[in-house]
C-alpha cells in the first residue's frame, strides 16, 4: 500500500515546504483515494490527451552602444538580434486538470490544500500513517513521510 501511495501522491511526498494539494473526502480510505485518483487521471488523459505545441518567443533587438573619446569623435557599434528561444506547451493540460477534478468531484472528493505541520507539531504527534481521512479544520496540517504515506494531524 505504501508503494501505491508513493506512486499516486508525488506532491504529498515532495521535499518542498509549501502546502500540499490533494483530494479529500471525510472518512474516505486513503487506498480508495489512491485508486480513484489513478482512475480519474487515466480518464482525464484519455479524454484530454497530451497535445504539445512548439512555440517560439519573439527575437529581441539589442541596440548598439555609442561612445565618444576626449577628442569628440563618436563611434557606434551595430545592434544585433537575440533569438527569443523555442519552447513547448501542452495545450490540453488545463482541460485535463478540469476533467480529473470533475471525475473526483463525481466520486465525492473535494480539492484541499493542507499546510505542512511545523516541526514542533510533527515531533509531538504519534507517528502513524493515515489510512482513513479524518475531519479537517482550520488547524489541520499534514506530515509527509519519506518512506511513503502521510499523516494528517487535526487539533482537538
Amino acid at each position: 500500500m505504501n508503494r501505491l501511495i508513493t506512486l499516486c501522491f508525488p506532491l504529498v511526498l515532495a521535499a518542498c515546504a509549501g502546502p500540499v494539494d490533494m483530494y479529500y473526502k471525510p472518512g474516505g480510505s486513503v487506498s480508495r483515494l489512491a485508486s480513484d485518483t489513478t482512475d480519474c487521471q487515466v480518464r482525464a488523459l484519455r479524454d484530454a490527451p497530451v497535445a504539445n505545441q512548439v512555440r517560439q518567443r519573439p527575437p529581441v533587438y539589442v541596440p548598439g552602444n555609442r561612445w565618444c573619446n576626449a577628442a569628440g569623435q563618436c563611434y557606434t557599434a551595430p545592434g544585433y538580434w537575440v533569438d527569443g528561444g523555442v519552447y513547448s506547451v501542452d495545450v490540453n493540460a488545463g482541460l485535463r486538470g478540469r476533467v480529473e477534478a470533475q471525475c473526483m468531484a463525481a466520486r465525492g472528493y473535494a480539492p484541499v490544500s493542507l499546510p505542512r505541520c511545523s516541526p514542533q507539531v510533527a515531533d509531538a504527534a504519534p507517528r502513524q500513517v493515515t489510512t482513513r481521512l479524518p475531519r479537517i479544520g482550520p488547524g489541520s496540517c499534514i506530515i509527509p513521510y519519506e518512506a511513503g504515506g502521510f499523516q494528517i494531524v487535526t487539533p482537538g
